[in-house]
């Protein structure tokens, strides 16, 4: 009997896994200069690997675009009274593939986009009060109309789930310059991690 059960749990475990190219004709189209160019706020929360509440947050975003290849800035604002900030720089070729670096990123985030979805992986490191830690983050990104986008990540930590984050992007402006967002980035501090 157990022979018998065992193929269809893995047929339902198989069947319940999305994968990208199911996306490929869902709308609105994402672009990333189209979605991540001027102002953007953002909204979300972090949970740990029970699925209970550990944070939430808000962000402030700018992006700019020459040709295929991208700044987006982001300022975030934590419940827990801290500041973080990230600067992305993105590459965007024709075929749909994305890559991405930035200060707390170790290598390139790489990925792409079908439809009205992106997929990408990247390995973020994450500072702590002793040091720091590297994790895997598989993040899933859908436009659900042209100007407002939900963003869902997992992190992963020896190949095991170790927290969920959701976000909510709403484009304010595409055309804001952000030349003062930059200027506001660059003297904005990091908090230091607190026990």
């Amino acid at each position: 009997m157990k022979f018998v059960i065992l193929p269809v749990i893995l047929l339902s475990l198989t069947g319940c896994s999305q994968s990208l190219d199911d996306y490929q004709q869902m709308q609105p189209k994402l672009t990333l200069p189209g979605f991540f160019s001027g102002s953007s706020q953002a909204f979300g929360v972090l949970q740990n690997w029970r699925g209970q509440q550990t944070l939430h947050f808000s962000a402030e975003l700018c992006g700019q675009w020459r040709g295929n290849q991208g700044d987006l800035y982001e300022i975030f604002q934590y419940s827990d009274g801290r500041t973080d900030k990230r600067h992305w720089q993105l590459q965007v070729s024709a075929d749909g593939n994305i890559s991405g670096s930035a200060e707390d990123v170790v290598g390139k985030a790489s990925g792409r986009i079908a439809g009205n979805t992106l997929y990408w992986e990247y390995v973020l490191r994450i500072p702590q009060v002793d040091g720091s830690i590297d994790v895997a983050v598989k993040d899933w990104l859908y436009l659900v109309t042209p100007q407002q986008l939900v963003n869902r990540s997992t992190l992963h930590k020896f190949g095991l789930t170790v927290g969920e984050l959701t976000l909510s992007i709403q484009q304010q402006d595409p055309a804001a310059s952000c030349a003062g967002f930059i200027q506001r980035y660059q003297q904005t501090e990091r908090s230091a991690p607190t026990p």
